[in-house]
């Protein structure tokens, strides 16, 4: 349809922007800096995470109006892969044949002890007071875990035979996936959530500054926690955690419109200052989605 010369109109149209971490992968593989960029590159992006036509510019001869900036963050559950692998030294133990026998033991290695199995039994004794979880050969077998001697010989469990996962036993198993891969390990925020560990939507918003560049103007500088998301899920029983009521009003609104001429470039920087923080962030497990909206009103031909 052509367009109507000297004609223009205006429309409610937010402009948003996202980062995403697919199930598995960690944050550390597109946040190599310290700095996640918005509206700046939107090549093979999904409708889901950006309406952007352009890398940093409006389409066409089109102005903008920004009213409000929010800053919205998934509550996604992560998903841990099943590698790196390694071995951890365990104790199998079996009851005595008699009563008031001793015990009999052996010392055995689980060989593919996996960083999902890892967060999956840190989850189970944390969850239990630190008991530790007890385990036959059937339980192995279901989890898909083989046992070795100490001398790497293939074994399995006898019957009323058992070993234990401790606490020290996952400190083992820290350590050896630590070496294996760097900075593989998740964060507690991740592997508790909503636990007494705080929250991943926590740790990012108040540790976290937002920038809203036009040209390369500073318009707004702030931490994030001043941009809510007036978005997302809301629950009151203290089990789901979001960044605003999920009211569109209840979000942050420039007192005065800004204002994006046409071909005008602009972006979103949300910069982590802490190195310390930086190295913990970028441990996050996705799925994980993080959002930019501009609120606000695009001027275009009608057409």
């Amino acid at each position: 349809m052509a367009v109507v010369k000297g004609v223009k109109e205006k429309v409610h149209l937010p402009l948003y922007d996202s980062v995403a971490i697919k199930p598995k992968e960690q944050l550390g593989k597109i946040l190599s800096s310290n700095v996640l960029r918005f509206f700046q590159d939107v090549t093979g992006k999904t409708k889901l995470l950006t309406n952007m036509q352009a890398s940093s510019l409006l389409p066409h001869w089109n102005t903008y109006e920004a009213r409000a900036l929010r800053v919205v963050i998934s509550d996604l559950s992560a998903q841990f892969p099943d590698a790196p692998t390694i071995d951890i030294q365990v104790t199998a133990t079996k009851p005595p044949a008699q009563s008031g026998g001793a015990p009999t033991t052996r010392v055995v290695k689980i060989t593919n002890f996996s960083l999902r199995n890892f967060v999956d039994f840190k989850r189970q004794i944390e969850g239990q007071g630190g008991a530790p979880i007890t385990l036959t050969q059937d339980d192995l077998t279901v989890l898909g875990l083989t046992i070795t001697t100490d001398t790497g010989q293939p074994t399995t469990l006898a019957t009323g035979e058992t070993i234990a996962i401790d606490r020290a036993a996952l400190r083992d198993a820290e350590i050896g996936l630590d070496q294996k891969v760097s900075r593989v390990l998740p964060i507690n925020e991740q592997v508790f959530p909503n636990d007494g560990f705080g929250t991943l939507i926590g740790k990012f918003i108040y540790n976290t500054v937002t920038t809203f560049f036009v040209g390369e103007k500073i318009m707004i500088q702030v931490p994030t926690w001043f941009f809510p998301a007036g978005a997302g899920p809301y629950s009151e029983n203290g089990k789901v955690t979001t960044h605003g009521y999920p009211n569109p009003q209840a979000t942050f609104r420039f007192a005065e419109p800004v204002v994006i001429d046409a071909q005008q470039n602009f972006r979103v920087e949300i910069e982590v200052p802490e190195s310390e923080v930086l190295a913990e962030l970028q441990r996050l497990y996705g799925p994980l989605f993080i959002w930019v909206t501009l609120d606000g009103y695009m001027t275009r031909d009608v057409q």
